[in-house]
């Protein structure tokens, strides 16, 4: 019965684990000296030998004649079940198909019961992220003060979703990925040994597109083999469903050279041959990340193409200023991202070439979402209402007042000089809206006497116009003004430097029932007053 060649070739012992030697290195040193831990966290991107390594790790520790070095003899009758999956001591777990609270409390029932042949029952749980709350939960307790016989070894792609409190019971292990060269020497040895021929072009880019995980290499190979007796660098490329090297090139030529109609032709050509446009997407920008290199470094060695293509991407690079091409390398991944939700892949793809071709730049920050825009009469109305506010007096002028000074409360001194600025210099804040939303989170009170005021900003200080005239006593509490720098640090993602005032017509107000009058007239809640 065939076997895929990525389970054929699947490494037995640590040395034959590509680019992973921290990890490999340790592992053996602890089995030498039996200071073996009870929990393990293999942590990386797929293909780089995480469940690989749990499986030797957990052969070495129950080999019954370890080598010298570490590694398990690949002899011994627990060695060979093990290998073949039959061992009944050591169990692996798909999380992803195993993720509930009751799966993870009949593994923990089950550790009271002694291993049958081994010394240590090995519990391998693979893609471990996937546990639901619960399962995680019930697995703490066990995590932390295991059995003498048993150990875990836990592997996932996402060490983000896991706990805090799991990570901490684990050793933890962060796999790299696989460097090139180990992946073109690991190929061209698979190749000889299953005599398929194979050229050195087609395993440079078969370890390229793999994007160092081995898994997805040698399967790429293994479904090459069947394309004919040699496997060149155009069969890798059609069995990927990526465009050849020469289409890349010279796509990116016609982007620089503002070509609109063959650029478009060739996206065209390569729909109609049911090419992965997507794929082309991620491989132009990798060769556009190599030309932004060459301009900037000039060093080859940091490279991810092909010798043979080089010379063509010094060219492009000579020819161009860094801020150029790094202004279609923003459109390339900006348009990659929007790809995974476009409808029309291809459409997508071409709205963006045609903007790189018009040299029309968009920031990532810059897309248009409903969700933020701002109203376009409204702003405009506030960039008037700021040039009528004294627009040539300086700021200093106005009474704009700071918070409260206090040992428990500080805020970062203004990176500007207050009394050289002008009220035109600074911009709307956007974001306002959301900051009072984060505001009233946190002290209601605060928000209800912001009801109807304005911000505006420039470099790490926030001014704010406020209707209600109750705004400048609770601003001046450390409390109060705590809560609004706390809400302005959630939003913007740091601590600005805060300055406030009443609003002229609200300075003049001086009794309740002119207040409640001027709320009115204001279209303020009589609430938040």
């Amino acid at each position: 019965m065939y076997q895929a060649l990525y389970r054929k070739w699947r490494p037995l012992r640590f040395p034959d684990v590509l680019s992973q030697p921290h990890v490999t290195t340790t592992l053996q040193n602890q089995i030498k000296a039996q200071t073996t831990a009870h929990a393990y966290l293999f942590t990386g991107s797929r293909g780089t030998g995480k469940t690989t390594c749990a499986r030797i790790l957990a052969k070495a520790v129950n080999c019954e004649h370890p080598l010298p070095d570490g590694n398990p003899c690949l002899e011994c009758s627990i060695c060979q079940d093990a290998d073949k999956g039959i061992l009944s001591d050591i169990i692996e777990i798909d999380a992803a198909s195993n993720n509930s609270v009751e799966d993870i409390r009949e593994l923990r029932d089950a550790t009271v019961y002694t291993p049958e042949r081994c010394k240590f029952k090995i519990y391998i749980i693979d893609e471990v992220h996937m546990l639901s709350a619960s399962a995680f939960n019930a697995l703490l307790k066990i995590m932390e003060e295991p059995p003498a016989y048993v150990k875990f070894i836990l592997a996932t792609t996402e060490i983000h979703k896991v706990p805090a409190t799991i990570i901490s019971r684990c050793q933890r292990y962060d796999f790299r990925r696989i460097q090139q060269k180990d992946l073109v020497a690991r190929l061209n040895s698979i190749a000889k040994q299953e005599k398929i021929e194979i050229t050195k072009q087609a395993v440079e880019l078969i370890a390229r597109i793999s994007d160092g995980g081995m898994r997805d290499a040698i399967s790429l190979l293994d479904r090459c083999s069947a394309y004919g007796e040699v496997i060149t660098d155009q069969i890798v490329s059609e069995s990927a469903g990526t465009a050849g090297r020469s289409y890349l090139i010279q796509l990116l030529q016609n982007l620089y050279q503002k070509n609109i109609p063959d650029s478009l032709k060739m996206i065209a050509e390569l729909h109609d041959n049911s090419k992965d446009l997507q794929r082309l997407c991620e491989e132009l920008i990798l060769m556009q990340r190599d030309i932004m290199l060459l301009k900037a470094t000039g060093d080859i060695g940091l490279l991810h193409s092909m010798t043979d293509e080089i010379p063509a991407l010094q060219n492009i690079a000579s020819e161009q200023d860094l801020s150029h091409i790094m202004q279609i390398l923003e459109n390339l991944q900006i348009c990659r991202e929007r790809m995974t939700k476009a409808i029309n892949k291809r459409t997508e793809l071409e709205l963006y070439l045609i903007r790189i071709c018009n040299d029309i730049p968009m920031q990532q920050g810059q897309q248009t979402n409903q969700a933020e825009m701002i109203n376009s009469s409204e702003l405009q109305a506030l960039y008037a209402r700021i040039a009528q506010l004294e627009q040539q007096k300086p700021v200093s002028e106005h009474p704009f007042t700071k918070p409260q000074a206090s040992p428990n409360f500080s805020e970062p001194k203004p990176e500007i000089d207050m009394k050289k600025m002008k009220l035109s210099d600074f911009q709307p804040l956007t974001q306002w809206a959301e900051i009072l939303e984060e505001c009233e989170k946190l002290n209601p009170a605060v928000l209800g006497s912001l009801a109807g005021s304005k911000a505006v900003y420039y470099a790490n200080v926030i001014l704010i116009t406020a209707e209600n005239p109750l705004f400048l006593s609770m601003f001046k509490k450390q409390e109060n003004a705590k809560a609004l720098g706390d809400a302005i640090e959630h939003v913007m993602g740091k601590r600005y430097a805060v300055r406030a005032k009443c609003s002229p017509e609200a300075v003049k107000i001086q009794t309740v029932q002119e207040m409640l009058e001027h709320a009115k007239n204001s279209g303020i809640p009589t609430t938040a007053v």
